[in-house]
C-alpha cells in the first residue's frame, strides 16, 4: 500500500508543531550569560551599570556601592488583550533588573545581571494575581552587557 505524499506531509507539519520548547538552561548556564567581568575599579563598574539601568528607561529603586547591589524597575505599562477585556480584567506588565557588582580582585570586577518579567492581573471583582518570568534570553544579556562596557570605557577614558 503506498502512502499519498500529501499524507506524508500532513503528518510531518503535525509533528514540526509539536516541537518542545528548548530546556530550560541549567544553573550553570544561567550564571555564565548573566555575568560577566571587566578589568576596571569596583566604583567605576558600579557607576556605569547604574548609569545604563537609567539609560535604559529603568527607575533606580535602590543602590548601594558598599554591597554592590542595584535593584531597578521599568516604568509599569497597562496591557489589555482580548481574553482579559471578556474577562473585565485588566494587567500591566514591568521588567525589573537587579545588579551585583562585586571586586573578585585588585582591577577586576563581575557583574551579575538578573531580569525579570513582572506581570500584574487584576479583574474587576478584586482578584489580583502576579507573574514573574525570568528573562533567560542570552541575547538580552549581552546587549545590556556590552552597554555597560562602552559606559566603563567612556568613564575610564574621562579619568
Amino acid at each position: 500500500m503506498k502512502i499519498p505524499s500529501v499524507a506524508i506531509l500532513c503528518i510531518g507539519l503535525c509533528m514540526a508543531g509539536c516541537a518542545l520548547p528548548p530546556p530550560a538552561p541549567t544553573p550553570l548556564q544561567l550564571q555564565a550569560f548573566q555575568t560577566h567581568e571587566f578589568e576596571t575599579p569596583k566604583r567605576v563598574a558600579f557607576n556605569a551599570t547604574l548609569s545604563v539601568f537609567q539609560d535604559l528607561g529603568y527607575i533606580v529603586q535602590s543602590a548601594d556601592l558598599d554591597t554592590g547591589f542595584i535593584t531597578a524597575a521599568s516604568p509599569a505599562g497597562a496591557k489589555f488583550n482580548w481574553w482579559e477585556l471578556l474577562e473585565s480584567s485588566a494587567s500591566s506588565a514591568q521588567t525589573r533588573a537587579t545588579a551585583f557588582v562585586e571586586e573578585i580582585r585588585s582591577g577586576f570586577v563581575t557583574v551579575r545581571l538578573n531580569f525579570v518579567e513582572s506581570k500584574h492581573l487584576s479583574s474587576n471583582q478584586g482578584q489580583t494575581t502576579d507573574r514573574d518570568t525570568p528573562i533567560l534570553d542570552p541575547k538580552a544579556y549581552q546587549v545590556a552587557f556590552d552597554k555597560i562596557g562602552d559606559a566603563i570605557f567612556v568613564r575610564s577614558a574621562t579619568r
